[in-house]
């Protein structure tokens, strides 16, 4: 009989940690294939040369956690360590070694040892032969988001990225972590295995490689730990912060739903074991990870009816990329190198796929109401069409550009690009639409991705082409054109076919709405009215408007931020206004000729009064993850 993955996971550790044998970790856990490509066997000597940090607060209300790291010298006079320059899933250079500070090295015997920085995440340690060395170091720990660190008086959320210096050239090796924490901060939660070698006692966690520590934040303090199985796959939602009143049974009941929903869609759950780490501490976000997610929210939002219902759309989003990029990805997404910029044309499938599954299998569990769903794909629709860089860079280019714009956008980013979250999940809305209508409705992308992850699971990874091989096949044609047009091109989506197919329409064409508009976003800067963005399609770019500007006066009379919008109104679309502007403190006039509003409501997705029978089947298909032939797995 061949030994299960889990099991077989489990006895590799075992004996690992008890120096017997040495470990080949693979398979879908995101640890080892996670680097994320070959399976990288760690041999004997890499198993006696495992990295030991042990974690301590002594003072946490200074936001600071203090490591030592007991690291494998093997003899050499030196050896370089670095800290990673980002974090997988959030693709910008964050520069994590600022925050570092105090880093020293000394031998075994208590003798320092030369440290020098060799480059800006890098160091040189002299080891004078040593077989090991010490390092200790700081880091300051006050950036509030799933990608970096927090540390405080009352608990601790640490990224692996952002907190551990290991030793440059040998990655796939096991990496132990021993958390010394305050009196008052009961427990600790992590998707980190616990360290069965650890002493007695001792919160101490291993991963069998870096991948996997960087993989796993870890969340320390106050925590409430509510454990809960799926098919008989233990899960855990673990909640740090300030929730007031947050119904933890509720929460649990509705993500085994949101589980099931997505262990039918794919046909089984690829981990042994999951952590929703929710950490309710006013901020906002999400972060994939193999095993678990770490999910930011507000306590006050939590606490109305739809804050919960827009968490639950973002443990759907977080959850669905257990699949969806933690282990189907792009094949330029491993193995890592969390030294430099790792780029692929394929965020919009490893994103925007998500953004459209996330809503969809929230309807499919019974969570959100169609209603839901079709309001968050018009809202979608009309921000993309919005957005005047929808017709400058393709959703494919967005992609690759994601580490110079979507992190870093600026006042002309909407003029130049799109978000490849946003139109990625349109992409994948007309393509489920396509592929279920060239199939008469047996199939549909639920089967594009149950098939790409069959066959592009494992160490490589898929290419561009690959996964549009797959699509094609799936629905029985060549899709190349419709991808080409669709994904590679800054052109129009057609929404025609999906409205079509599933019974749907726009509103009817009111065009706009009658009320003048500057095309330009503005701000109050302490009573100053000044200009924060200019669309590109705009009536006040043409014009020469300017951000920076401020707007002193219209028509001949003063203007105060708060008159701005109600003053435009008494100017009728196509007539000229005249601006006096304040252009680094010279005034200038500008003619402008005010144009209609656009009327975002015009995007909102409706039920077609007039839908077939037909119609509403496929959509009745649609909404509960059926085909024509039956129930999807």
């Amino acid at each position: 009989m061949t030994p299960s993955p889990a099991l077989f996971r489990t006895l590799s550790l075992a004996l690992v940690l008890l120096g017997i044998a040495p470990l080949a970790l693979g398979g879908p856990t995101g640890s080892s294939a996670d680097r994320r490509g070959t399976v990288q066997p760690i041999t004997e000597r890499h198993v006696s040369g495992a990295i030991r940090y042990t974690l301590r607060f002594p003072a946490a209300h200074t936001h600071y956690v203090e490591v030592t790291a007991d690291l494998p010298a093997d003899g050499r006079a030196a050896i370089d360590v670095m800290m990673a320059v980002w974090t997988p899933g959030s693709y910008l250079v964050r520069e994590y070694a600022r925050h570092v500070e105090g880093v020293a090295a000394t031998a075994p015997d208590g003798a320092p040892l030369a440290v020098r920085k060799s480059s800006k995440n890098r160091w040189r340690i002299d080891t004078a032969g040593a077989s090991r060395v010490t390092l200790t170091y700081r880091v300051y720990a006050r950036e509030m988001s799933v990608r970096t660190n927090w540390v405080e008086r009352d608990f601790a959320i640490l990224n692996g990225a952002p907190t551990f210096i290991t030793v440059a050239d040998r990655l796939e090796r096991p990496h132990h972590v021993s958390l010394e924490l305050p009196a008052h901060w009961p427990r600790s939660a992590t998707a980190l295995q616990p360290d069965s070698g650890a002493a007695p006692g001792t919160v101490a966690y291993v991963a069998p490689d870096f991948d996997t520590l960087v993989d796993s934040p870890i969340v320390a303090g106050a925590v409430s730990v509510v454990d809960f199985d799926v098919d008989g796959v233990p899960h855990q939602l673990a909640t740090v912060g300030d929730p007031l009143g947050f119904d933890e049974q509720r929460a649990v009941a509705d993500i085994s739903s949101i589980v099931q929903e997505n262990r039918r869609l794919w046909g089984s759950l690829p981990y042994d074991r999951y952590v929703f780490l929710n950490a309710v501490v006013e901020a906002g976000g999400g972060l994939e990870h193999g095993d678990s997610t770490l999910m930011m929210s507000s306590r006050w939002r939590l606490a109305t009816p739809e804050g919960y219902r827009r968490w639950l759309g973002l443990v759907s989003h977080e959850y669905f990329h257990a699949w969806n990029v933690k282990r189907l990805r792009p094949v330029e997404l491993g193995p890592f190198d969390y030294e430099r910029e790792v780029h692929t044309s394929g965020l919009y499938i490893a994103e925007g796929f998500t953004s459209y599954y996330g809503p969809l299998l929230l309807v499919r569990a019974g969570l959100w109401e169609p209603r839901g769903l079709l309001d968050s794909l018009g809202r979608t629709i009309g921000t993309v069409q919005a957005t005047p860089g929808r017709l400058a860079t393709s959703v494919a280019d967005a992609s690759f550009d994601s580490w110079i714009r979507q992190y870093r956008p600026d006042e002309n980013s909407g003029n130049v690009s799109i978000d490849y979250y946003g139109k990625g999940a349109l992409v994948a809305f007309l393509l489920d639409a396509h592929v279920r209508a060239r199939t008469g409705g047996r199939r549909s992308l639920d089967d594009v991705m149950r098939r790409a992850f069959a066959g592009y699971s494992g160490a490589r990874g898929y290419s561009q082409e690959e996964f549009r091989a797959v699509a094609g096949e799936v629905a029985g044609a060549d899709l190349s054109t419709w991808f080409r047009r669709v994904v590679d091109e800054p052109t129009e989506l057609d929404y025609r076919e999906a409205l079509e197919w599933f019974g749907l329409r726009f509103p009817p064409a009111s065009g706009p709405t009658g009320r003048a508009w500057l095309g330009a976003d503005t701000r109050d800067e302490g009573g100053r009215l000044v200009v924060s963005r200019v669309r590109r399609d705009g009536p006040a770019f043409a014009a020469g408007l300017n951000v920076g500007d401020e707007i002193v006066g219209l028509n001949g009379y003063r203007v105060r931020p708060a008159d701005l919008a109600s003053r435009l109104q008494l100017a009728s679309p196509g007539e000229r206004v005249r601006l006096l502007i304040a252009r680094r403190d010279r005034l200038e006039e500008l003619d402008v000729e005010v144009a209609g509003e656009p009327d975002a409501s015009g995007w909102r997705l409706e039920l077609d009064p007039e839908a077939t029978a037909a119609q509403k089947a496929h959509r009745e298909a649609w909404l509960g993850g059926d085909t024509v032939t039956g129930r999807s797995p």
